[in-house]
């Protein structure tokens, strides 16, 4: 049997340093700022309050009144023209102040600008009305 001799040159080298970087600390780190980011964010508590109706067997069906605004900025209720302001909101507080409930059905033109139906929501919404309802946005699409 042979006996392997070591050559000279091998007894004699220098290990070469290892080329890998140790990724613990580097995780352990990461992690720790991690978890840091989520313990100081705030939390975010938006609320909507939505109140849901009860099956009522004796509902009554809510009259729907229709407000269209036309591309000038013309508001009629109805297909009734409403001249002024004040003759708008002295309709909109008679409908909120009807003893049967009502909807009002919101319909813009899309070439109407937002100032007008803005100012009729705002409006309708001083005037006590409750349910406000958008309708034929497919046209906006």
């Amino acid at each position: 049997m042979h006996k392997k001799t070591a050559s000279p040159a091998s007894a004699n080298a220098v290990p070469e340093p290892m080329m890998d970087m140790n990724m613990t600390p580097l995780i352990d780190v990461m992690l720790v700022l991690i978890i840091m980011l989520i313990i100081t964010i705030p939390r975010q508590h938006h609320a909507t309050s939505l109140p849901l109706q009860g099956a009522a067997s004796n509902a009554v069906k809510p009259v729907t009144v229709t407000l269209e605004i036309d591309f000038d900025g013309t508001i009629s209720v109805d297909g009734t023209v409403m001249t002024t302001r004040a003759e708008l909101a002295a309709r909109l507080g008679q409908m909120a102040r009807s003893a049967t409930p009502s909807e009002l059905h919101l319909r813009a033109n899309k070439l109407a600008s937002y100032k007008y139906v803005a100012g009729a929501m705002a409006l309708a919404q001083r005037a006590g009305v409750k349910h406000i309802g958008l309708v034929g946005n497919e046209q906006l699409m």
